[in-house]
């Protein structure tokens, strides 16, 4: 399909792997549990209230994709022989075109209005997502079959209405949607849940007693994860949501409700609840699983689950409103549109 992104946003979450077990083709996916490092292992860094210290600069980009693709269907978890097969074939498909012939990835055509995004641009990682050193094929891991449920009828029929008002209004810069306006980043990468998509995967998290702040590159989106604290009314609604968090032994837990009607992650409504679950499971990985509950979206509750990897910073400021001639570029071009028609 093509796909336009800064239009009708695509986000590309690509699949997880992991190493070191020979799985069997049918093997079921093994659940990461709580890790505790003996004595002679890695020690977990605490902060002065005594909880694990989550701060740093992290990434998440993977080219696992968000669901487990067709040809790997009834294989959740992979080789390190079979996951190497997998990431050069994505890497391979990833290199620029020759001849002017465009950049697919993920059934996705760069062309048109996504001309600007060649290979150079894009930055989803070398390897498949590793959880305890096994290559997973895909972000979801709760339904089994690595697939997003099926949506309500509900949710079907409020998908429909909202695309036959389309993204073919072009009278002011409201009629155009959120992330074409630089306000949040495309494909859920602020979250929650914080998804990994083509490029700017990169988070700071900073961490007090009373508050978690989570910068996101993408957009430069800030989260606030207000700690031991109680939801805003329901009258309240924010983008990203109303984010509370609290500790259950070593893992932070963050309840986040209250969203708008124009967040729609995977199509959910502003019923939308997400609870993220973040252990810092070794110096160099946050294990994050996160699961969406939507009853007016979704038939069922469903999980992912993949790490988060510590990387060199410092992350640069994303200047997207700075930078968005696209903006004003779409208005112009709609203005233009009128005059020639006017002229018929």
């Amino acid at each position: 399909m093509t796909c336009r992104i800064f239009g009708v946003v695509c986000a590309l979450a690509l699949p997880a792997a992991l190493g070191g077990q020979t799985p069997r083709a049918s093997q079921e996916l093994p659940v990461a549990k709580p890790r505790a490092a003996s004595s002679k292992e890695w020690k977990i860094s605490r902060t002065a209230d005594g909880h694990p210290d989550l701060q740093g600069i992290w990434t998440n980009a993977t080219l696992t994709r968000m669901e487990r693709p067709p040809e790997l269907a009834n294989k959740p978890i992979l080789t390190e022989a079979e996951a190497g097969e997998v990431e050069q074939k994505d890497l391979d498909a990833g290199k620029e075109p020759e001849n002017g012939k465009p950049l697919i990835l993920g059934n996705i055509v760069f062309s048109g209005a996504n001309d600007g995004y060649n290979a150079l641009f894009i930055d989803r990682g070398t390897r498949l997502a590793r959880v305890d050193g096994v290559a997973r094929t895909s972000l979801i891991v709760d339904p089994p079959d690595g697939k997003v449920p099926p949506l309500t009828d509900e949710a079907r029929q409020r998908n429909t209405a909202a695309r036959q008002r389309g993204f073919d209004r072009f009278d002011s810069v409201h009629d155009r949607p959120i992330t074409e306006r630089c306000i949040v980043g495309f494909g859920s990468t602020a979250g929650p849940p914080m998804v990994p998509a083509l490029y700017n995967s990169t988070y700071q998290i900073i961490q007090t007693k009373d508050t978690v702040m989570i910068l996101v590159e993408m957009i430069h989106d800030v989260r606030v994860i207000r700690m031991n604290g109680t939801h805003k009314p329901a009258s309240i609604r924010q983008l990203l949501g109303d984010s509370i968090g609290h500790w259950e032994g070593d893992t932070l837990v963050v309840d986040t409700t209250n969203f708008t009607n124009e967040t729609r992650f995977r199509g959910s409504s502003e019923n939308l609840h997400v609870i993220e679950r973040f252990q810092r499971v070794d110096a160099n990985n946050i294990l994050y699983r996160v699961t969406i509950d939507d009853p007016t979206t979704f038939t069922k509750q469903w999980t992912m689950e993949y790490p988060f990897v510590a990387t060199q910073g410092p992350i640069y400021e994303y200047a997207c409103h700075e930078g968005n001639y696209a903006m004003t570029d779409i208005l112009g071009g709609a203005r233009k549109q009128e005059a020639e028609i006017e002229k018929k």
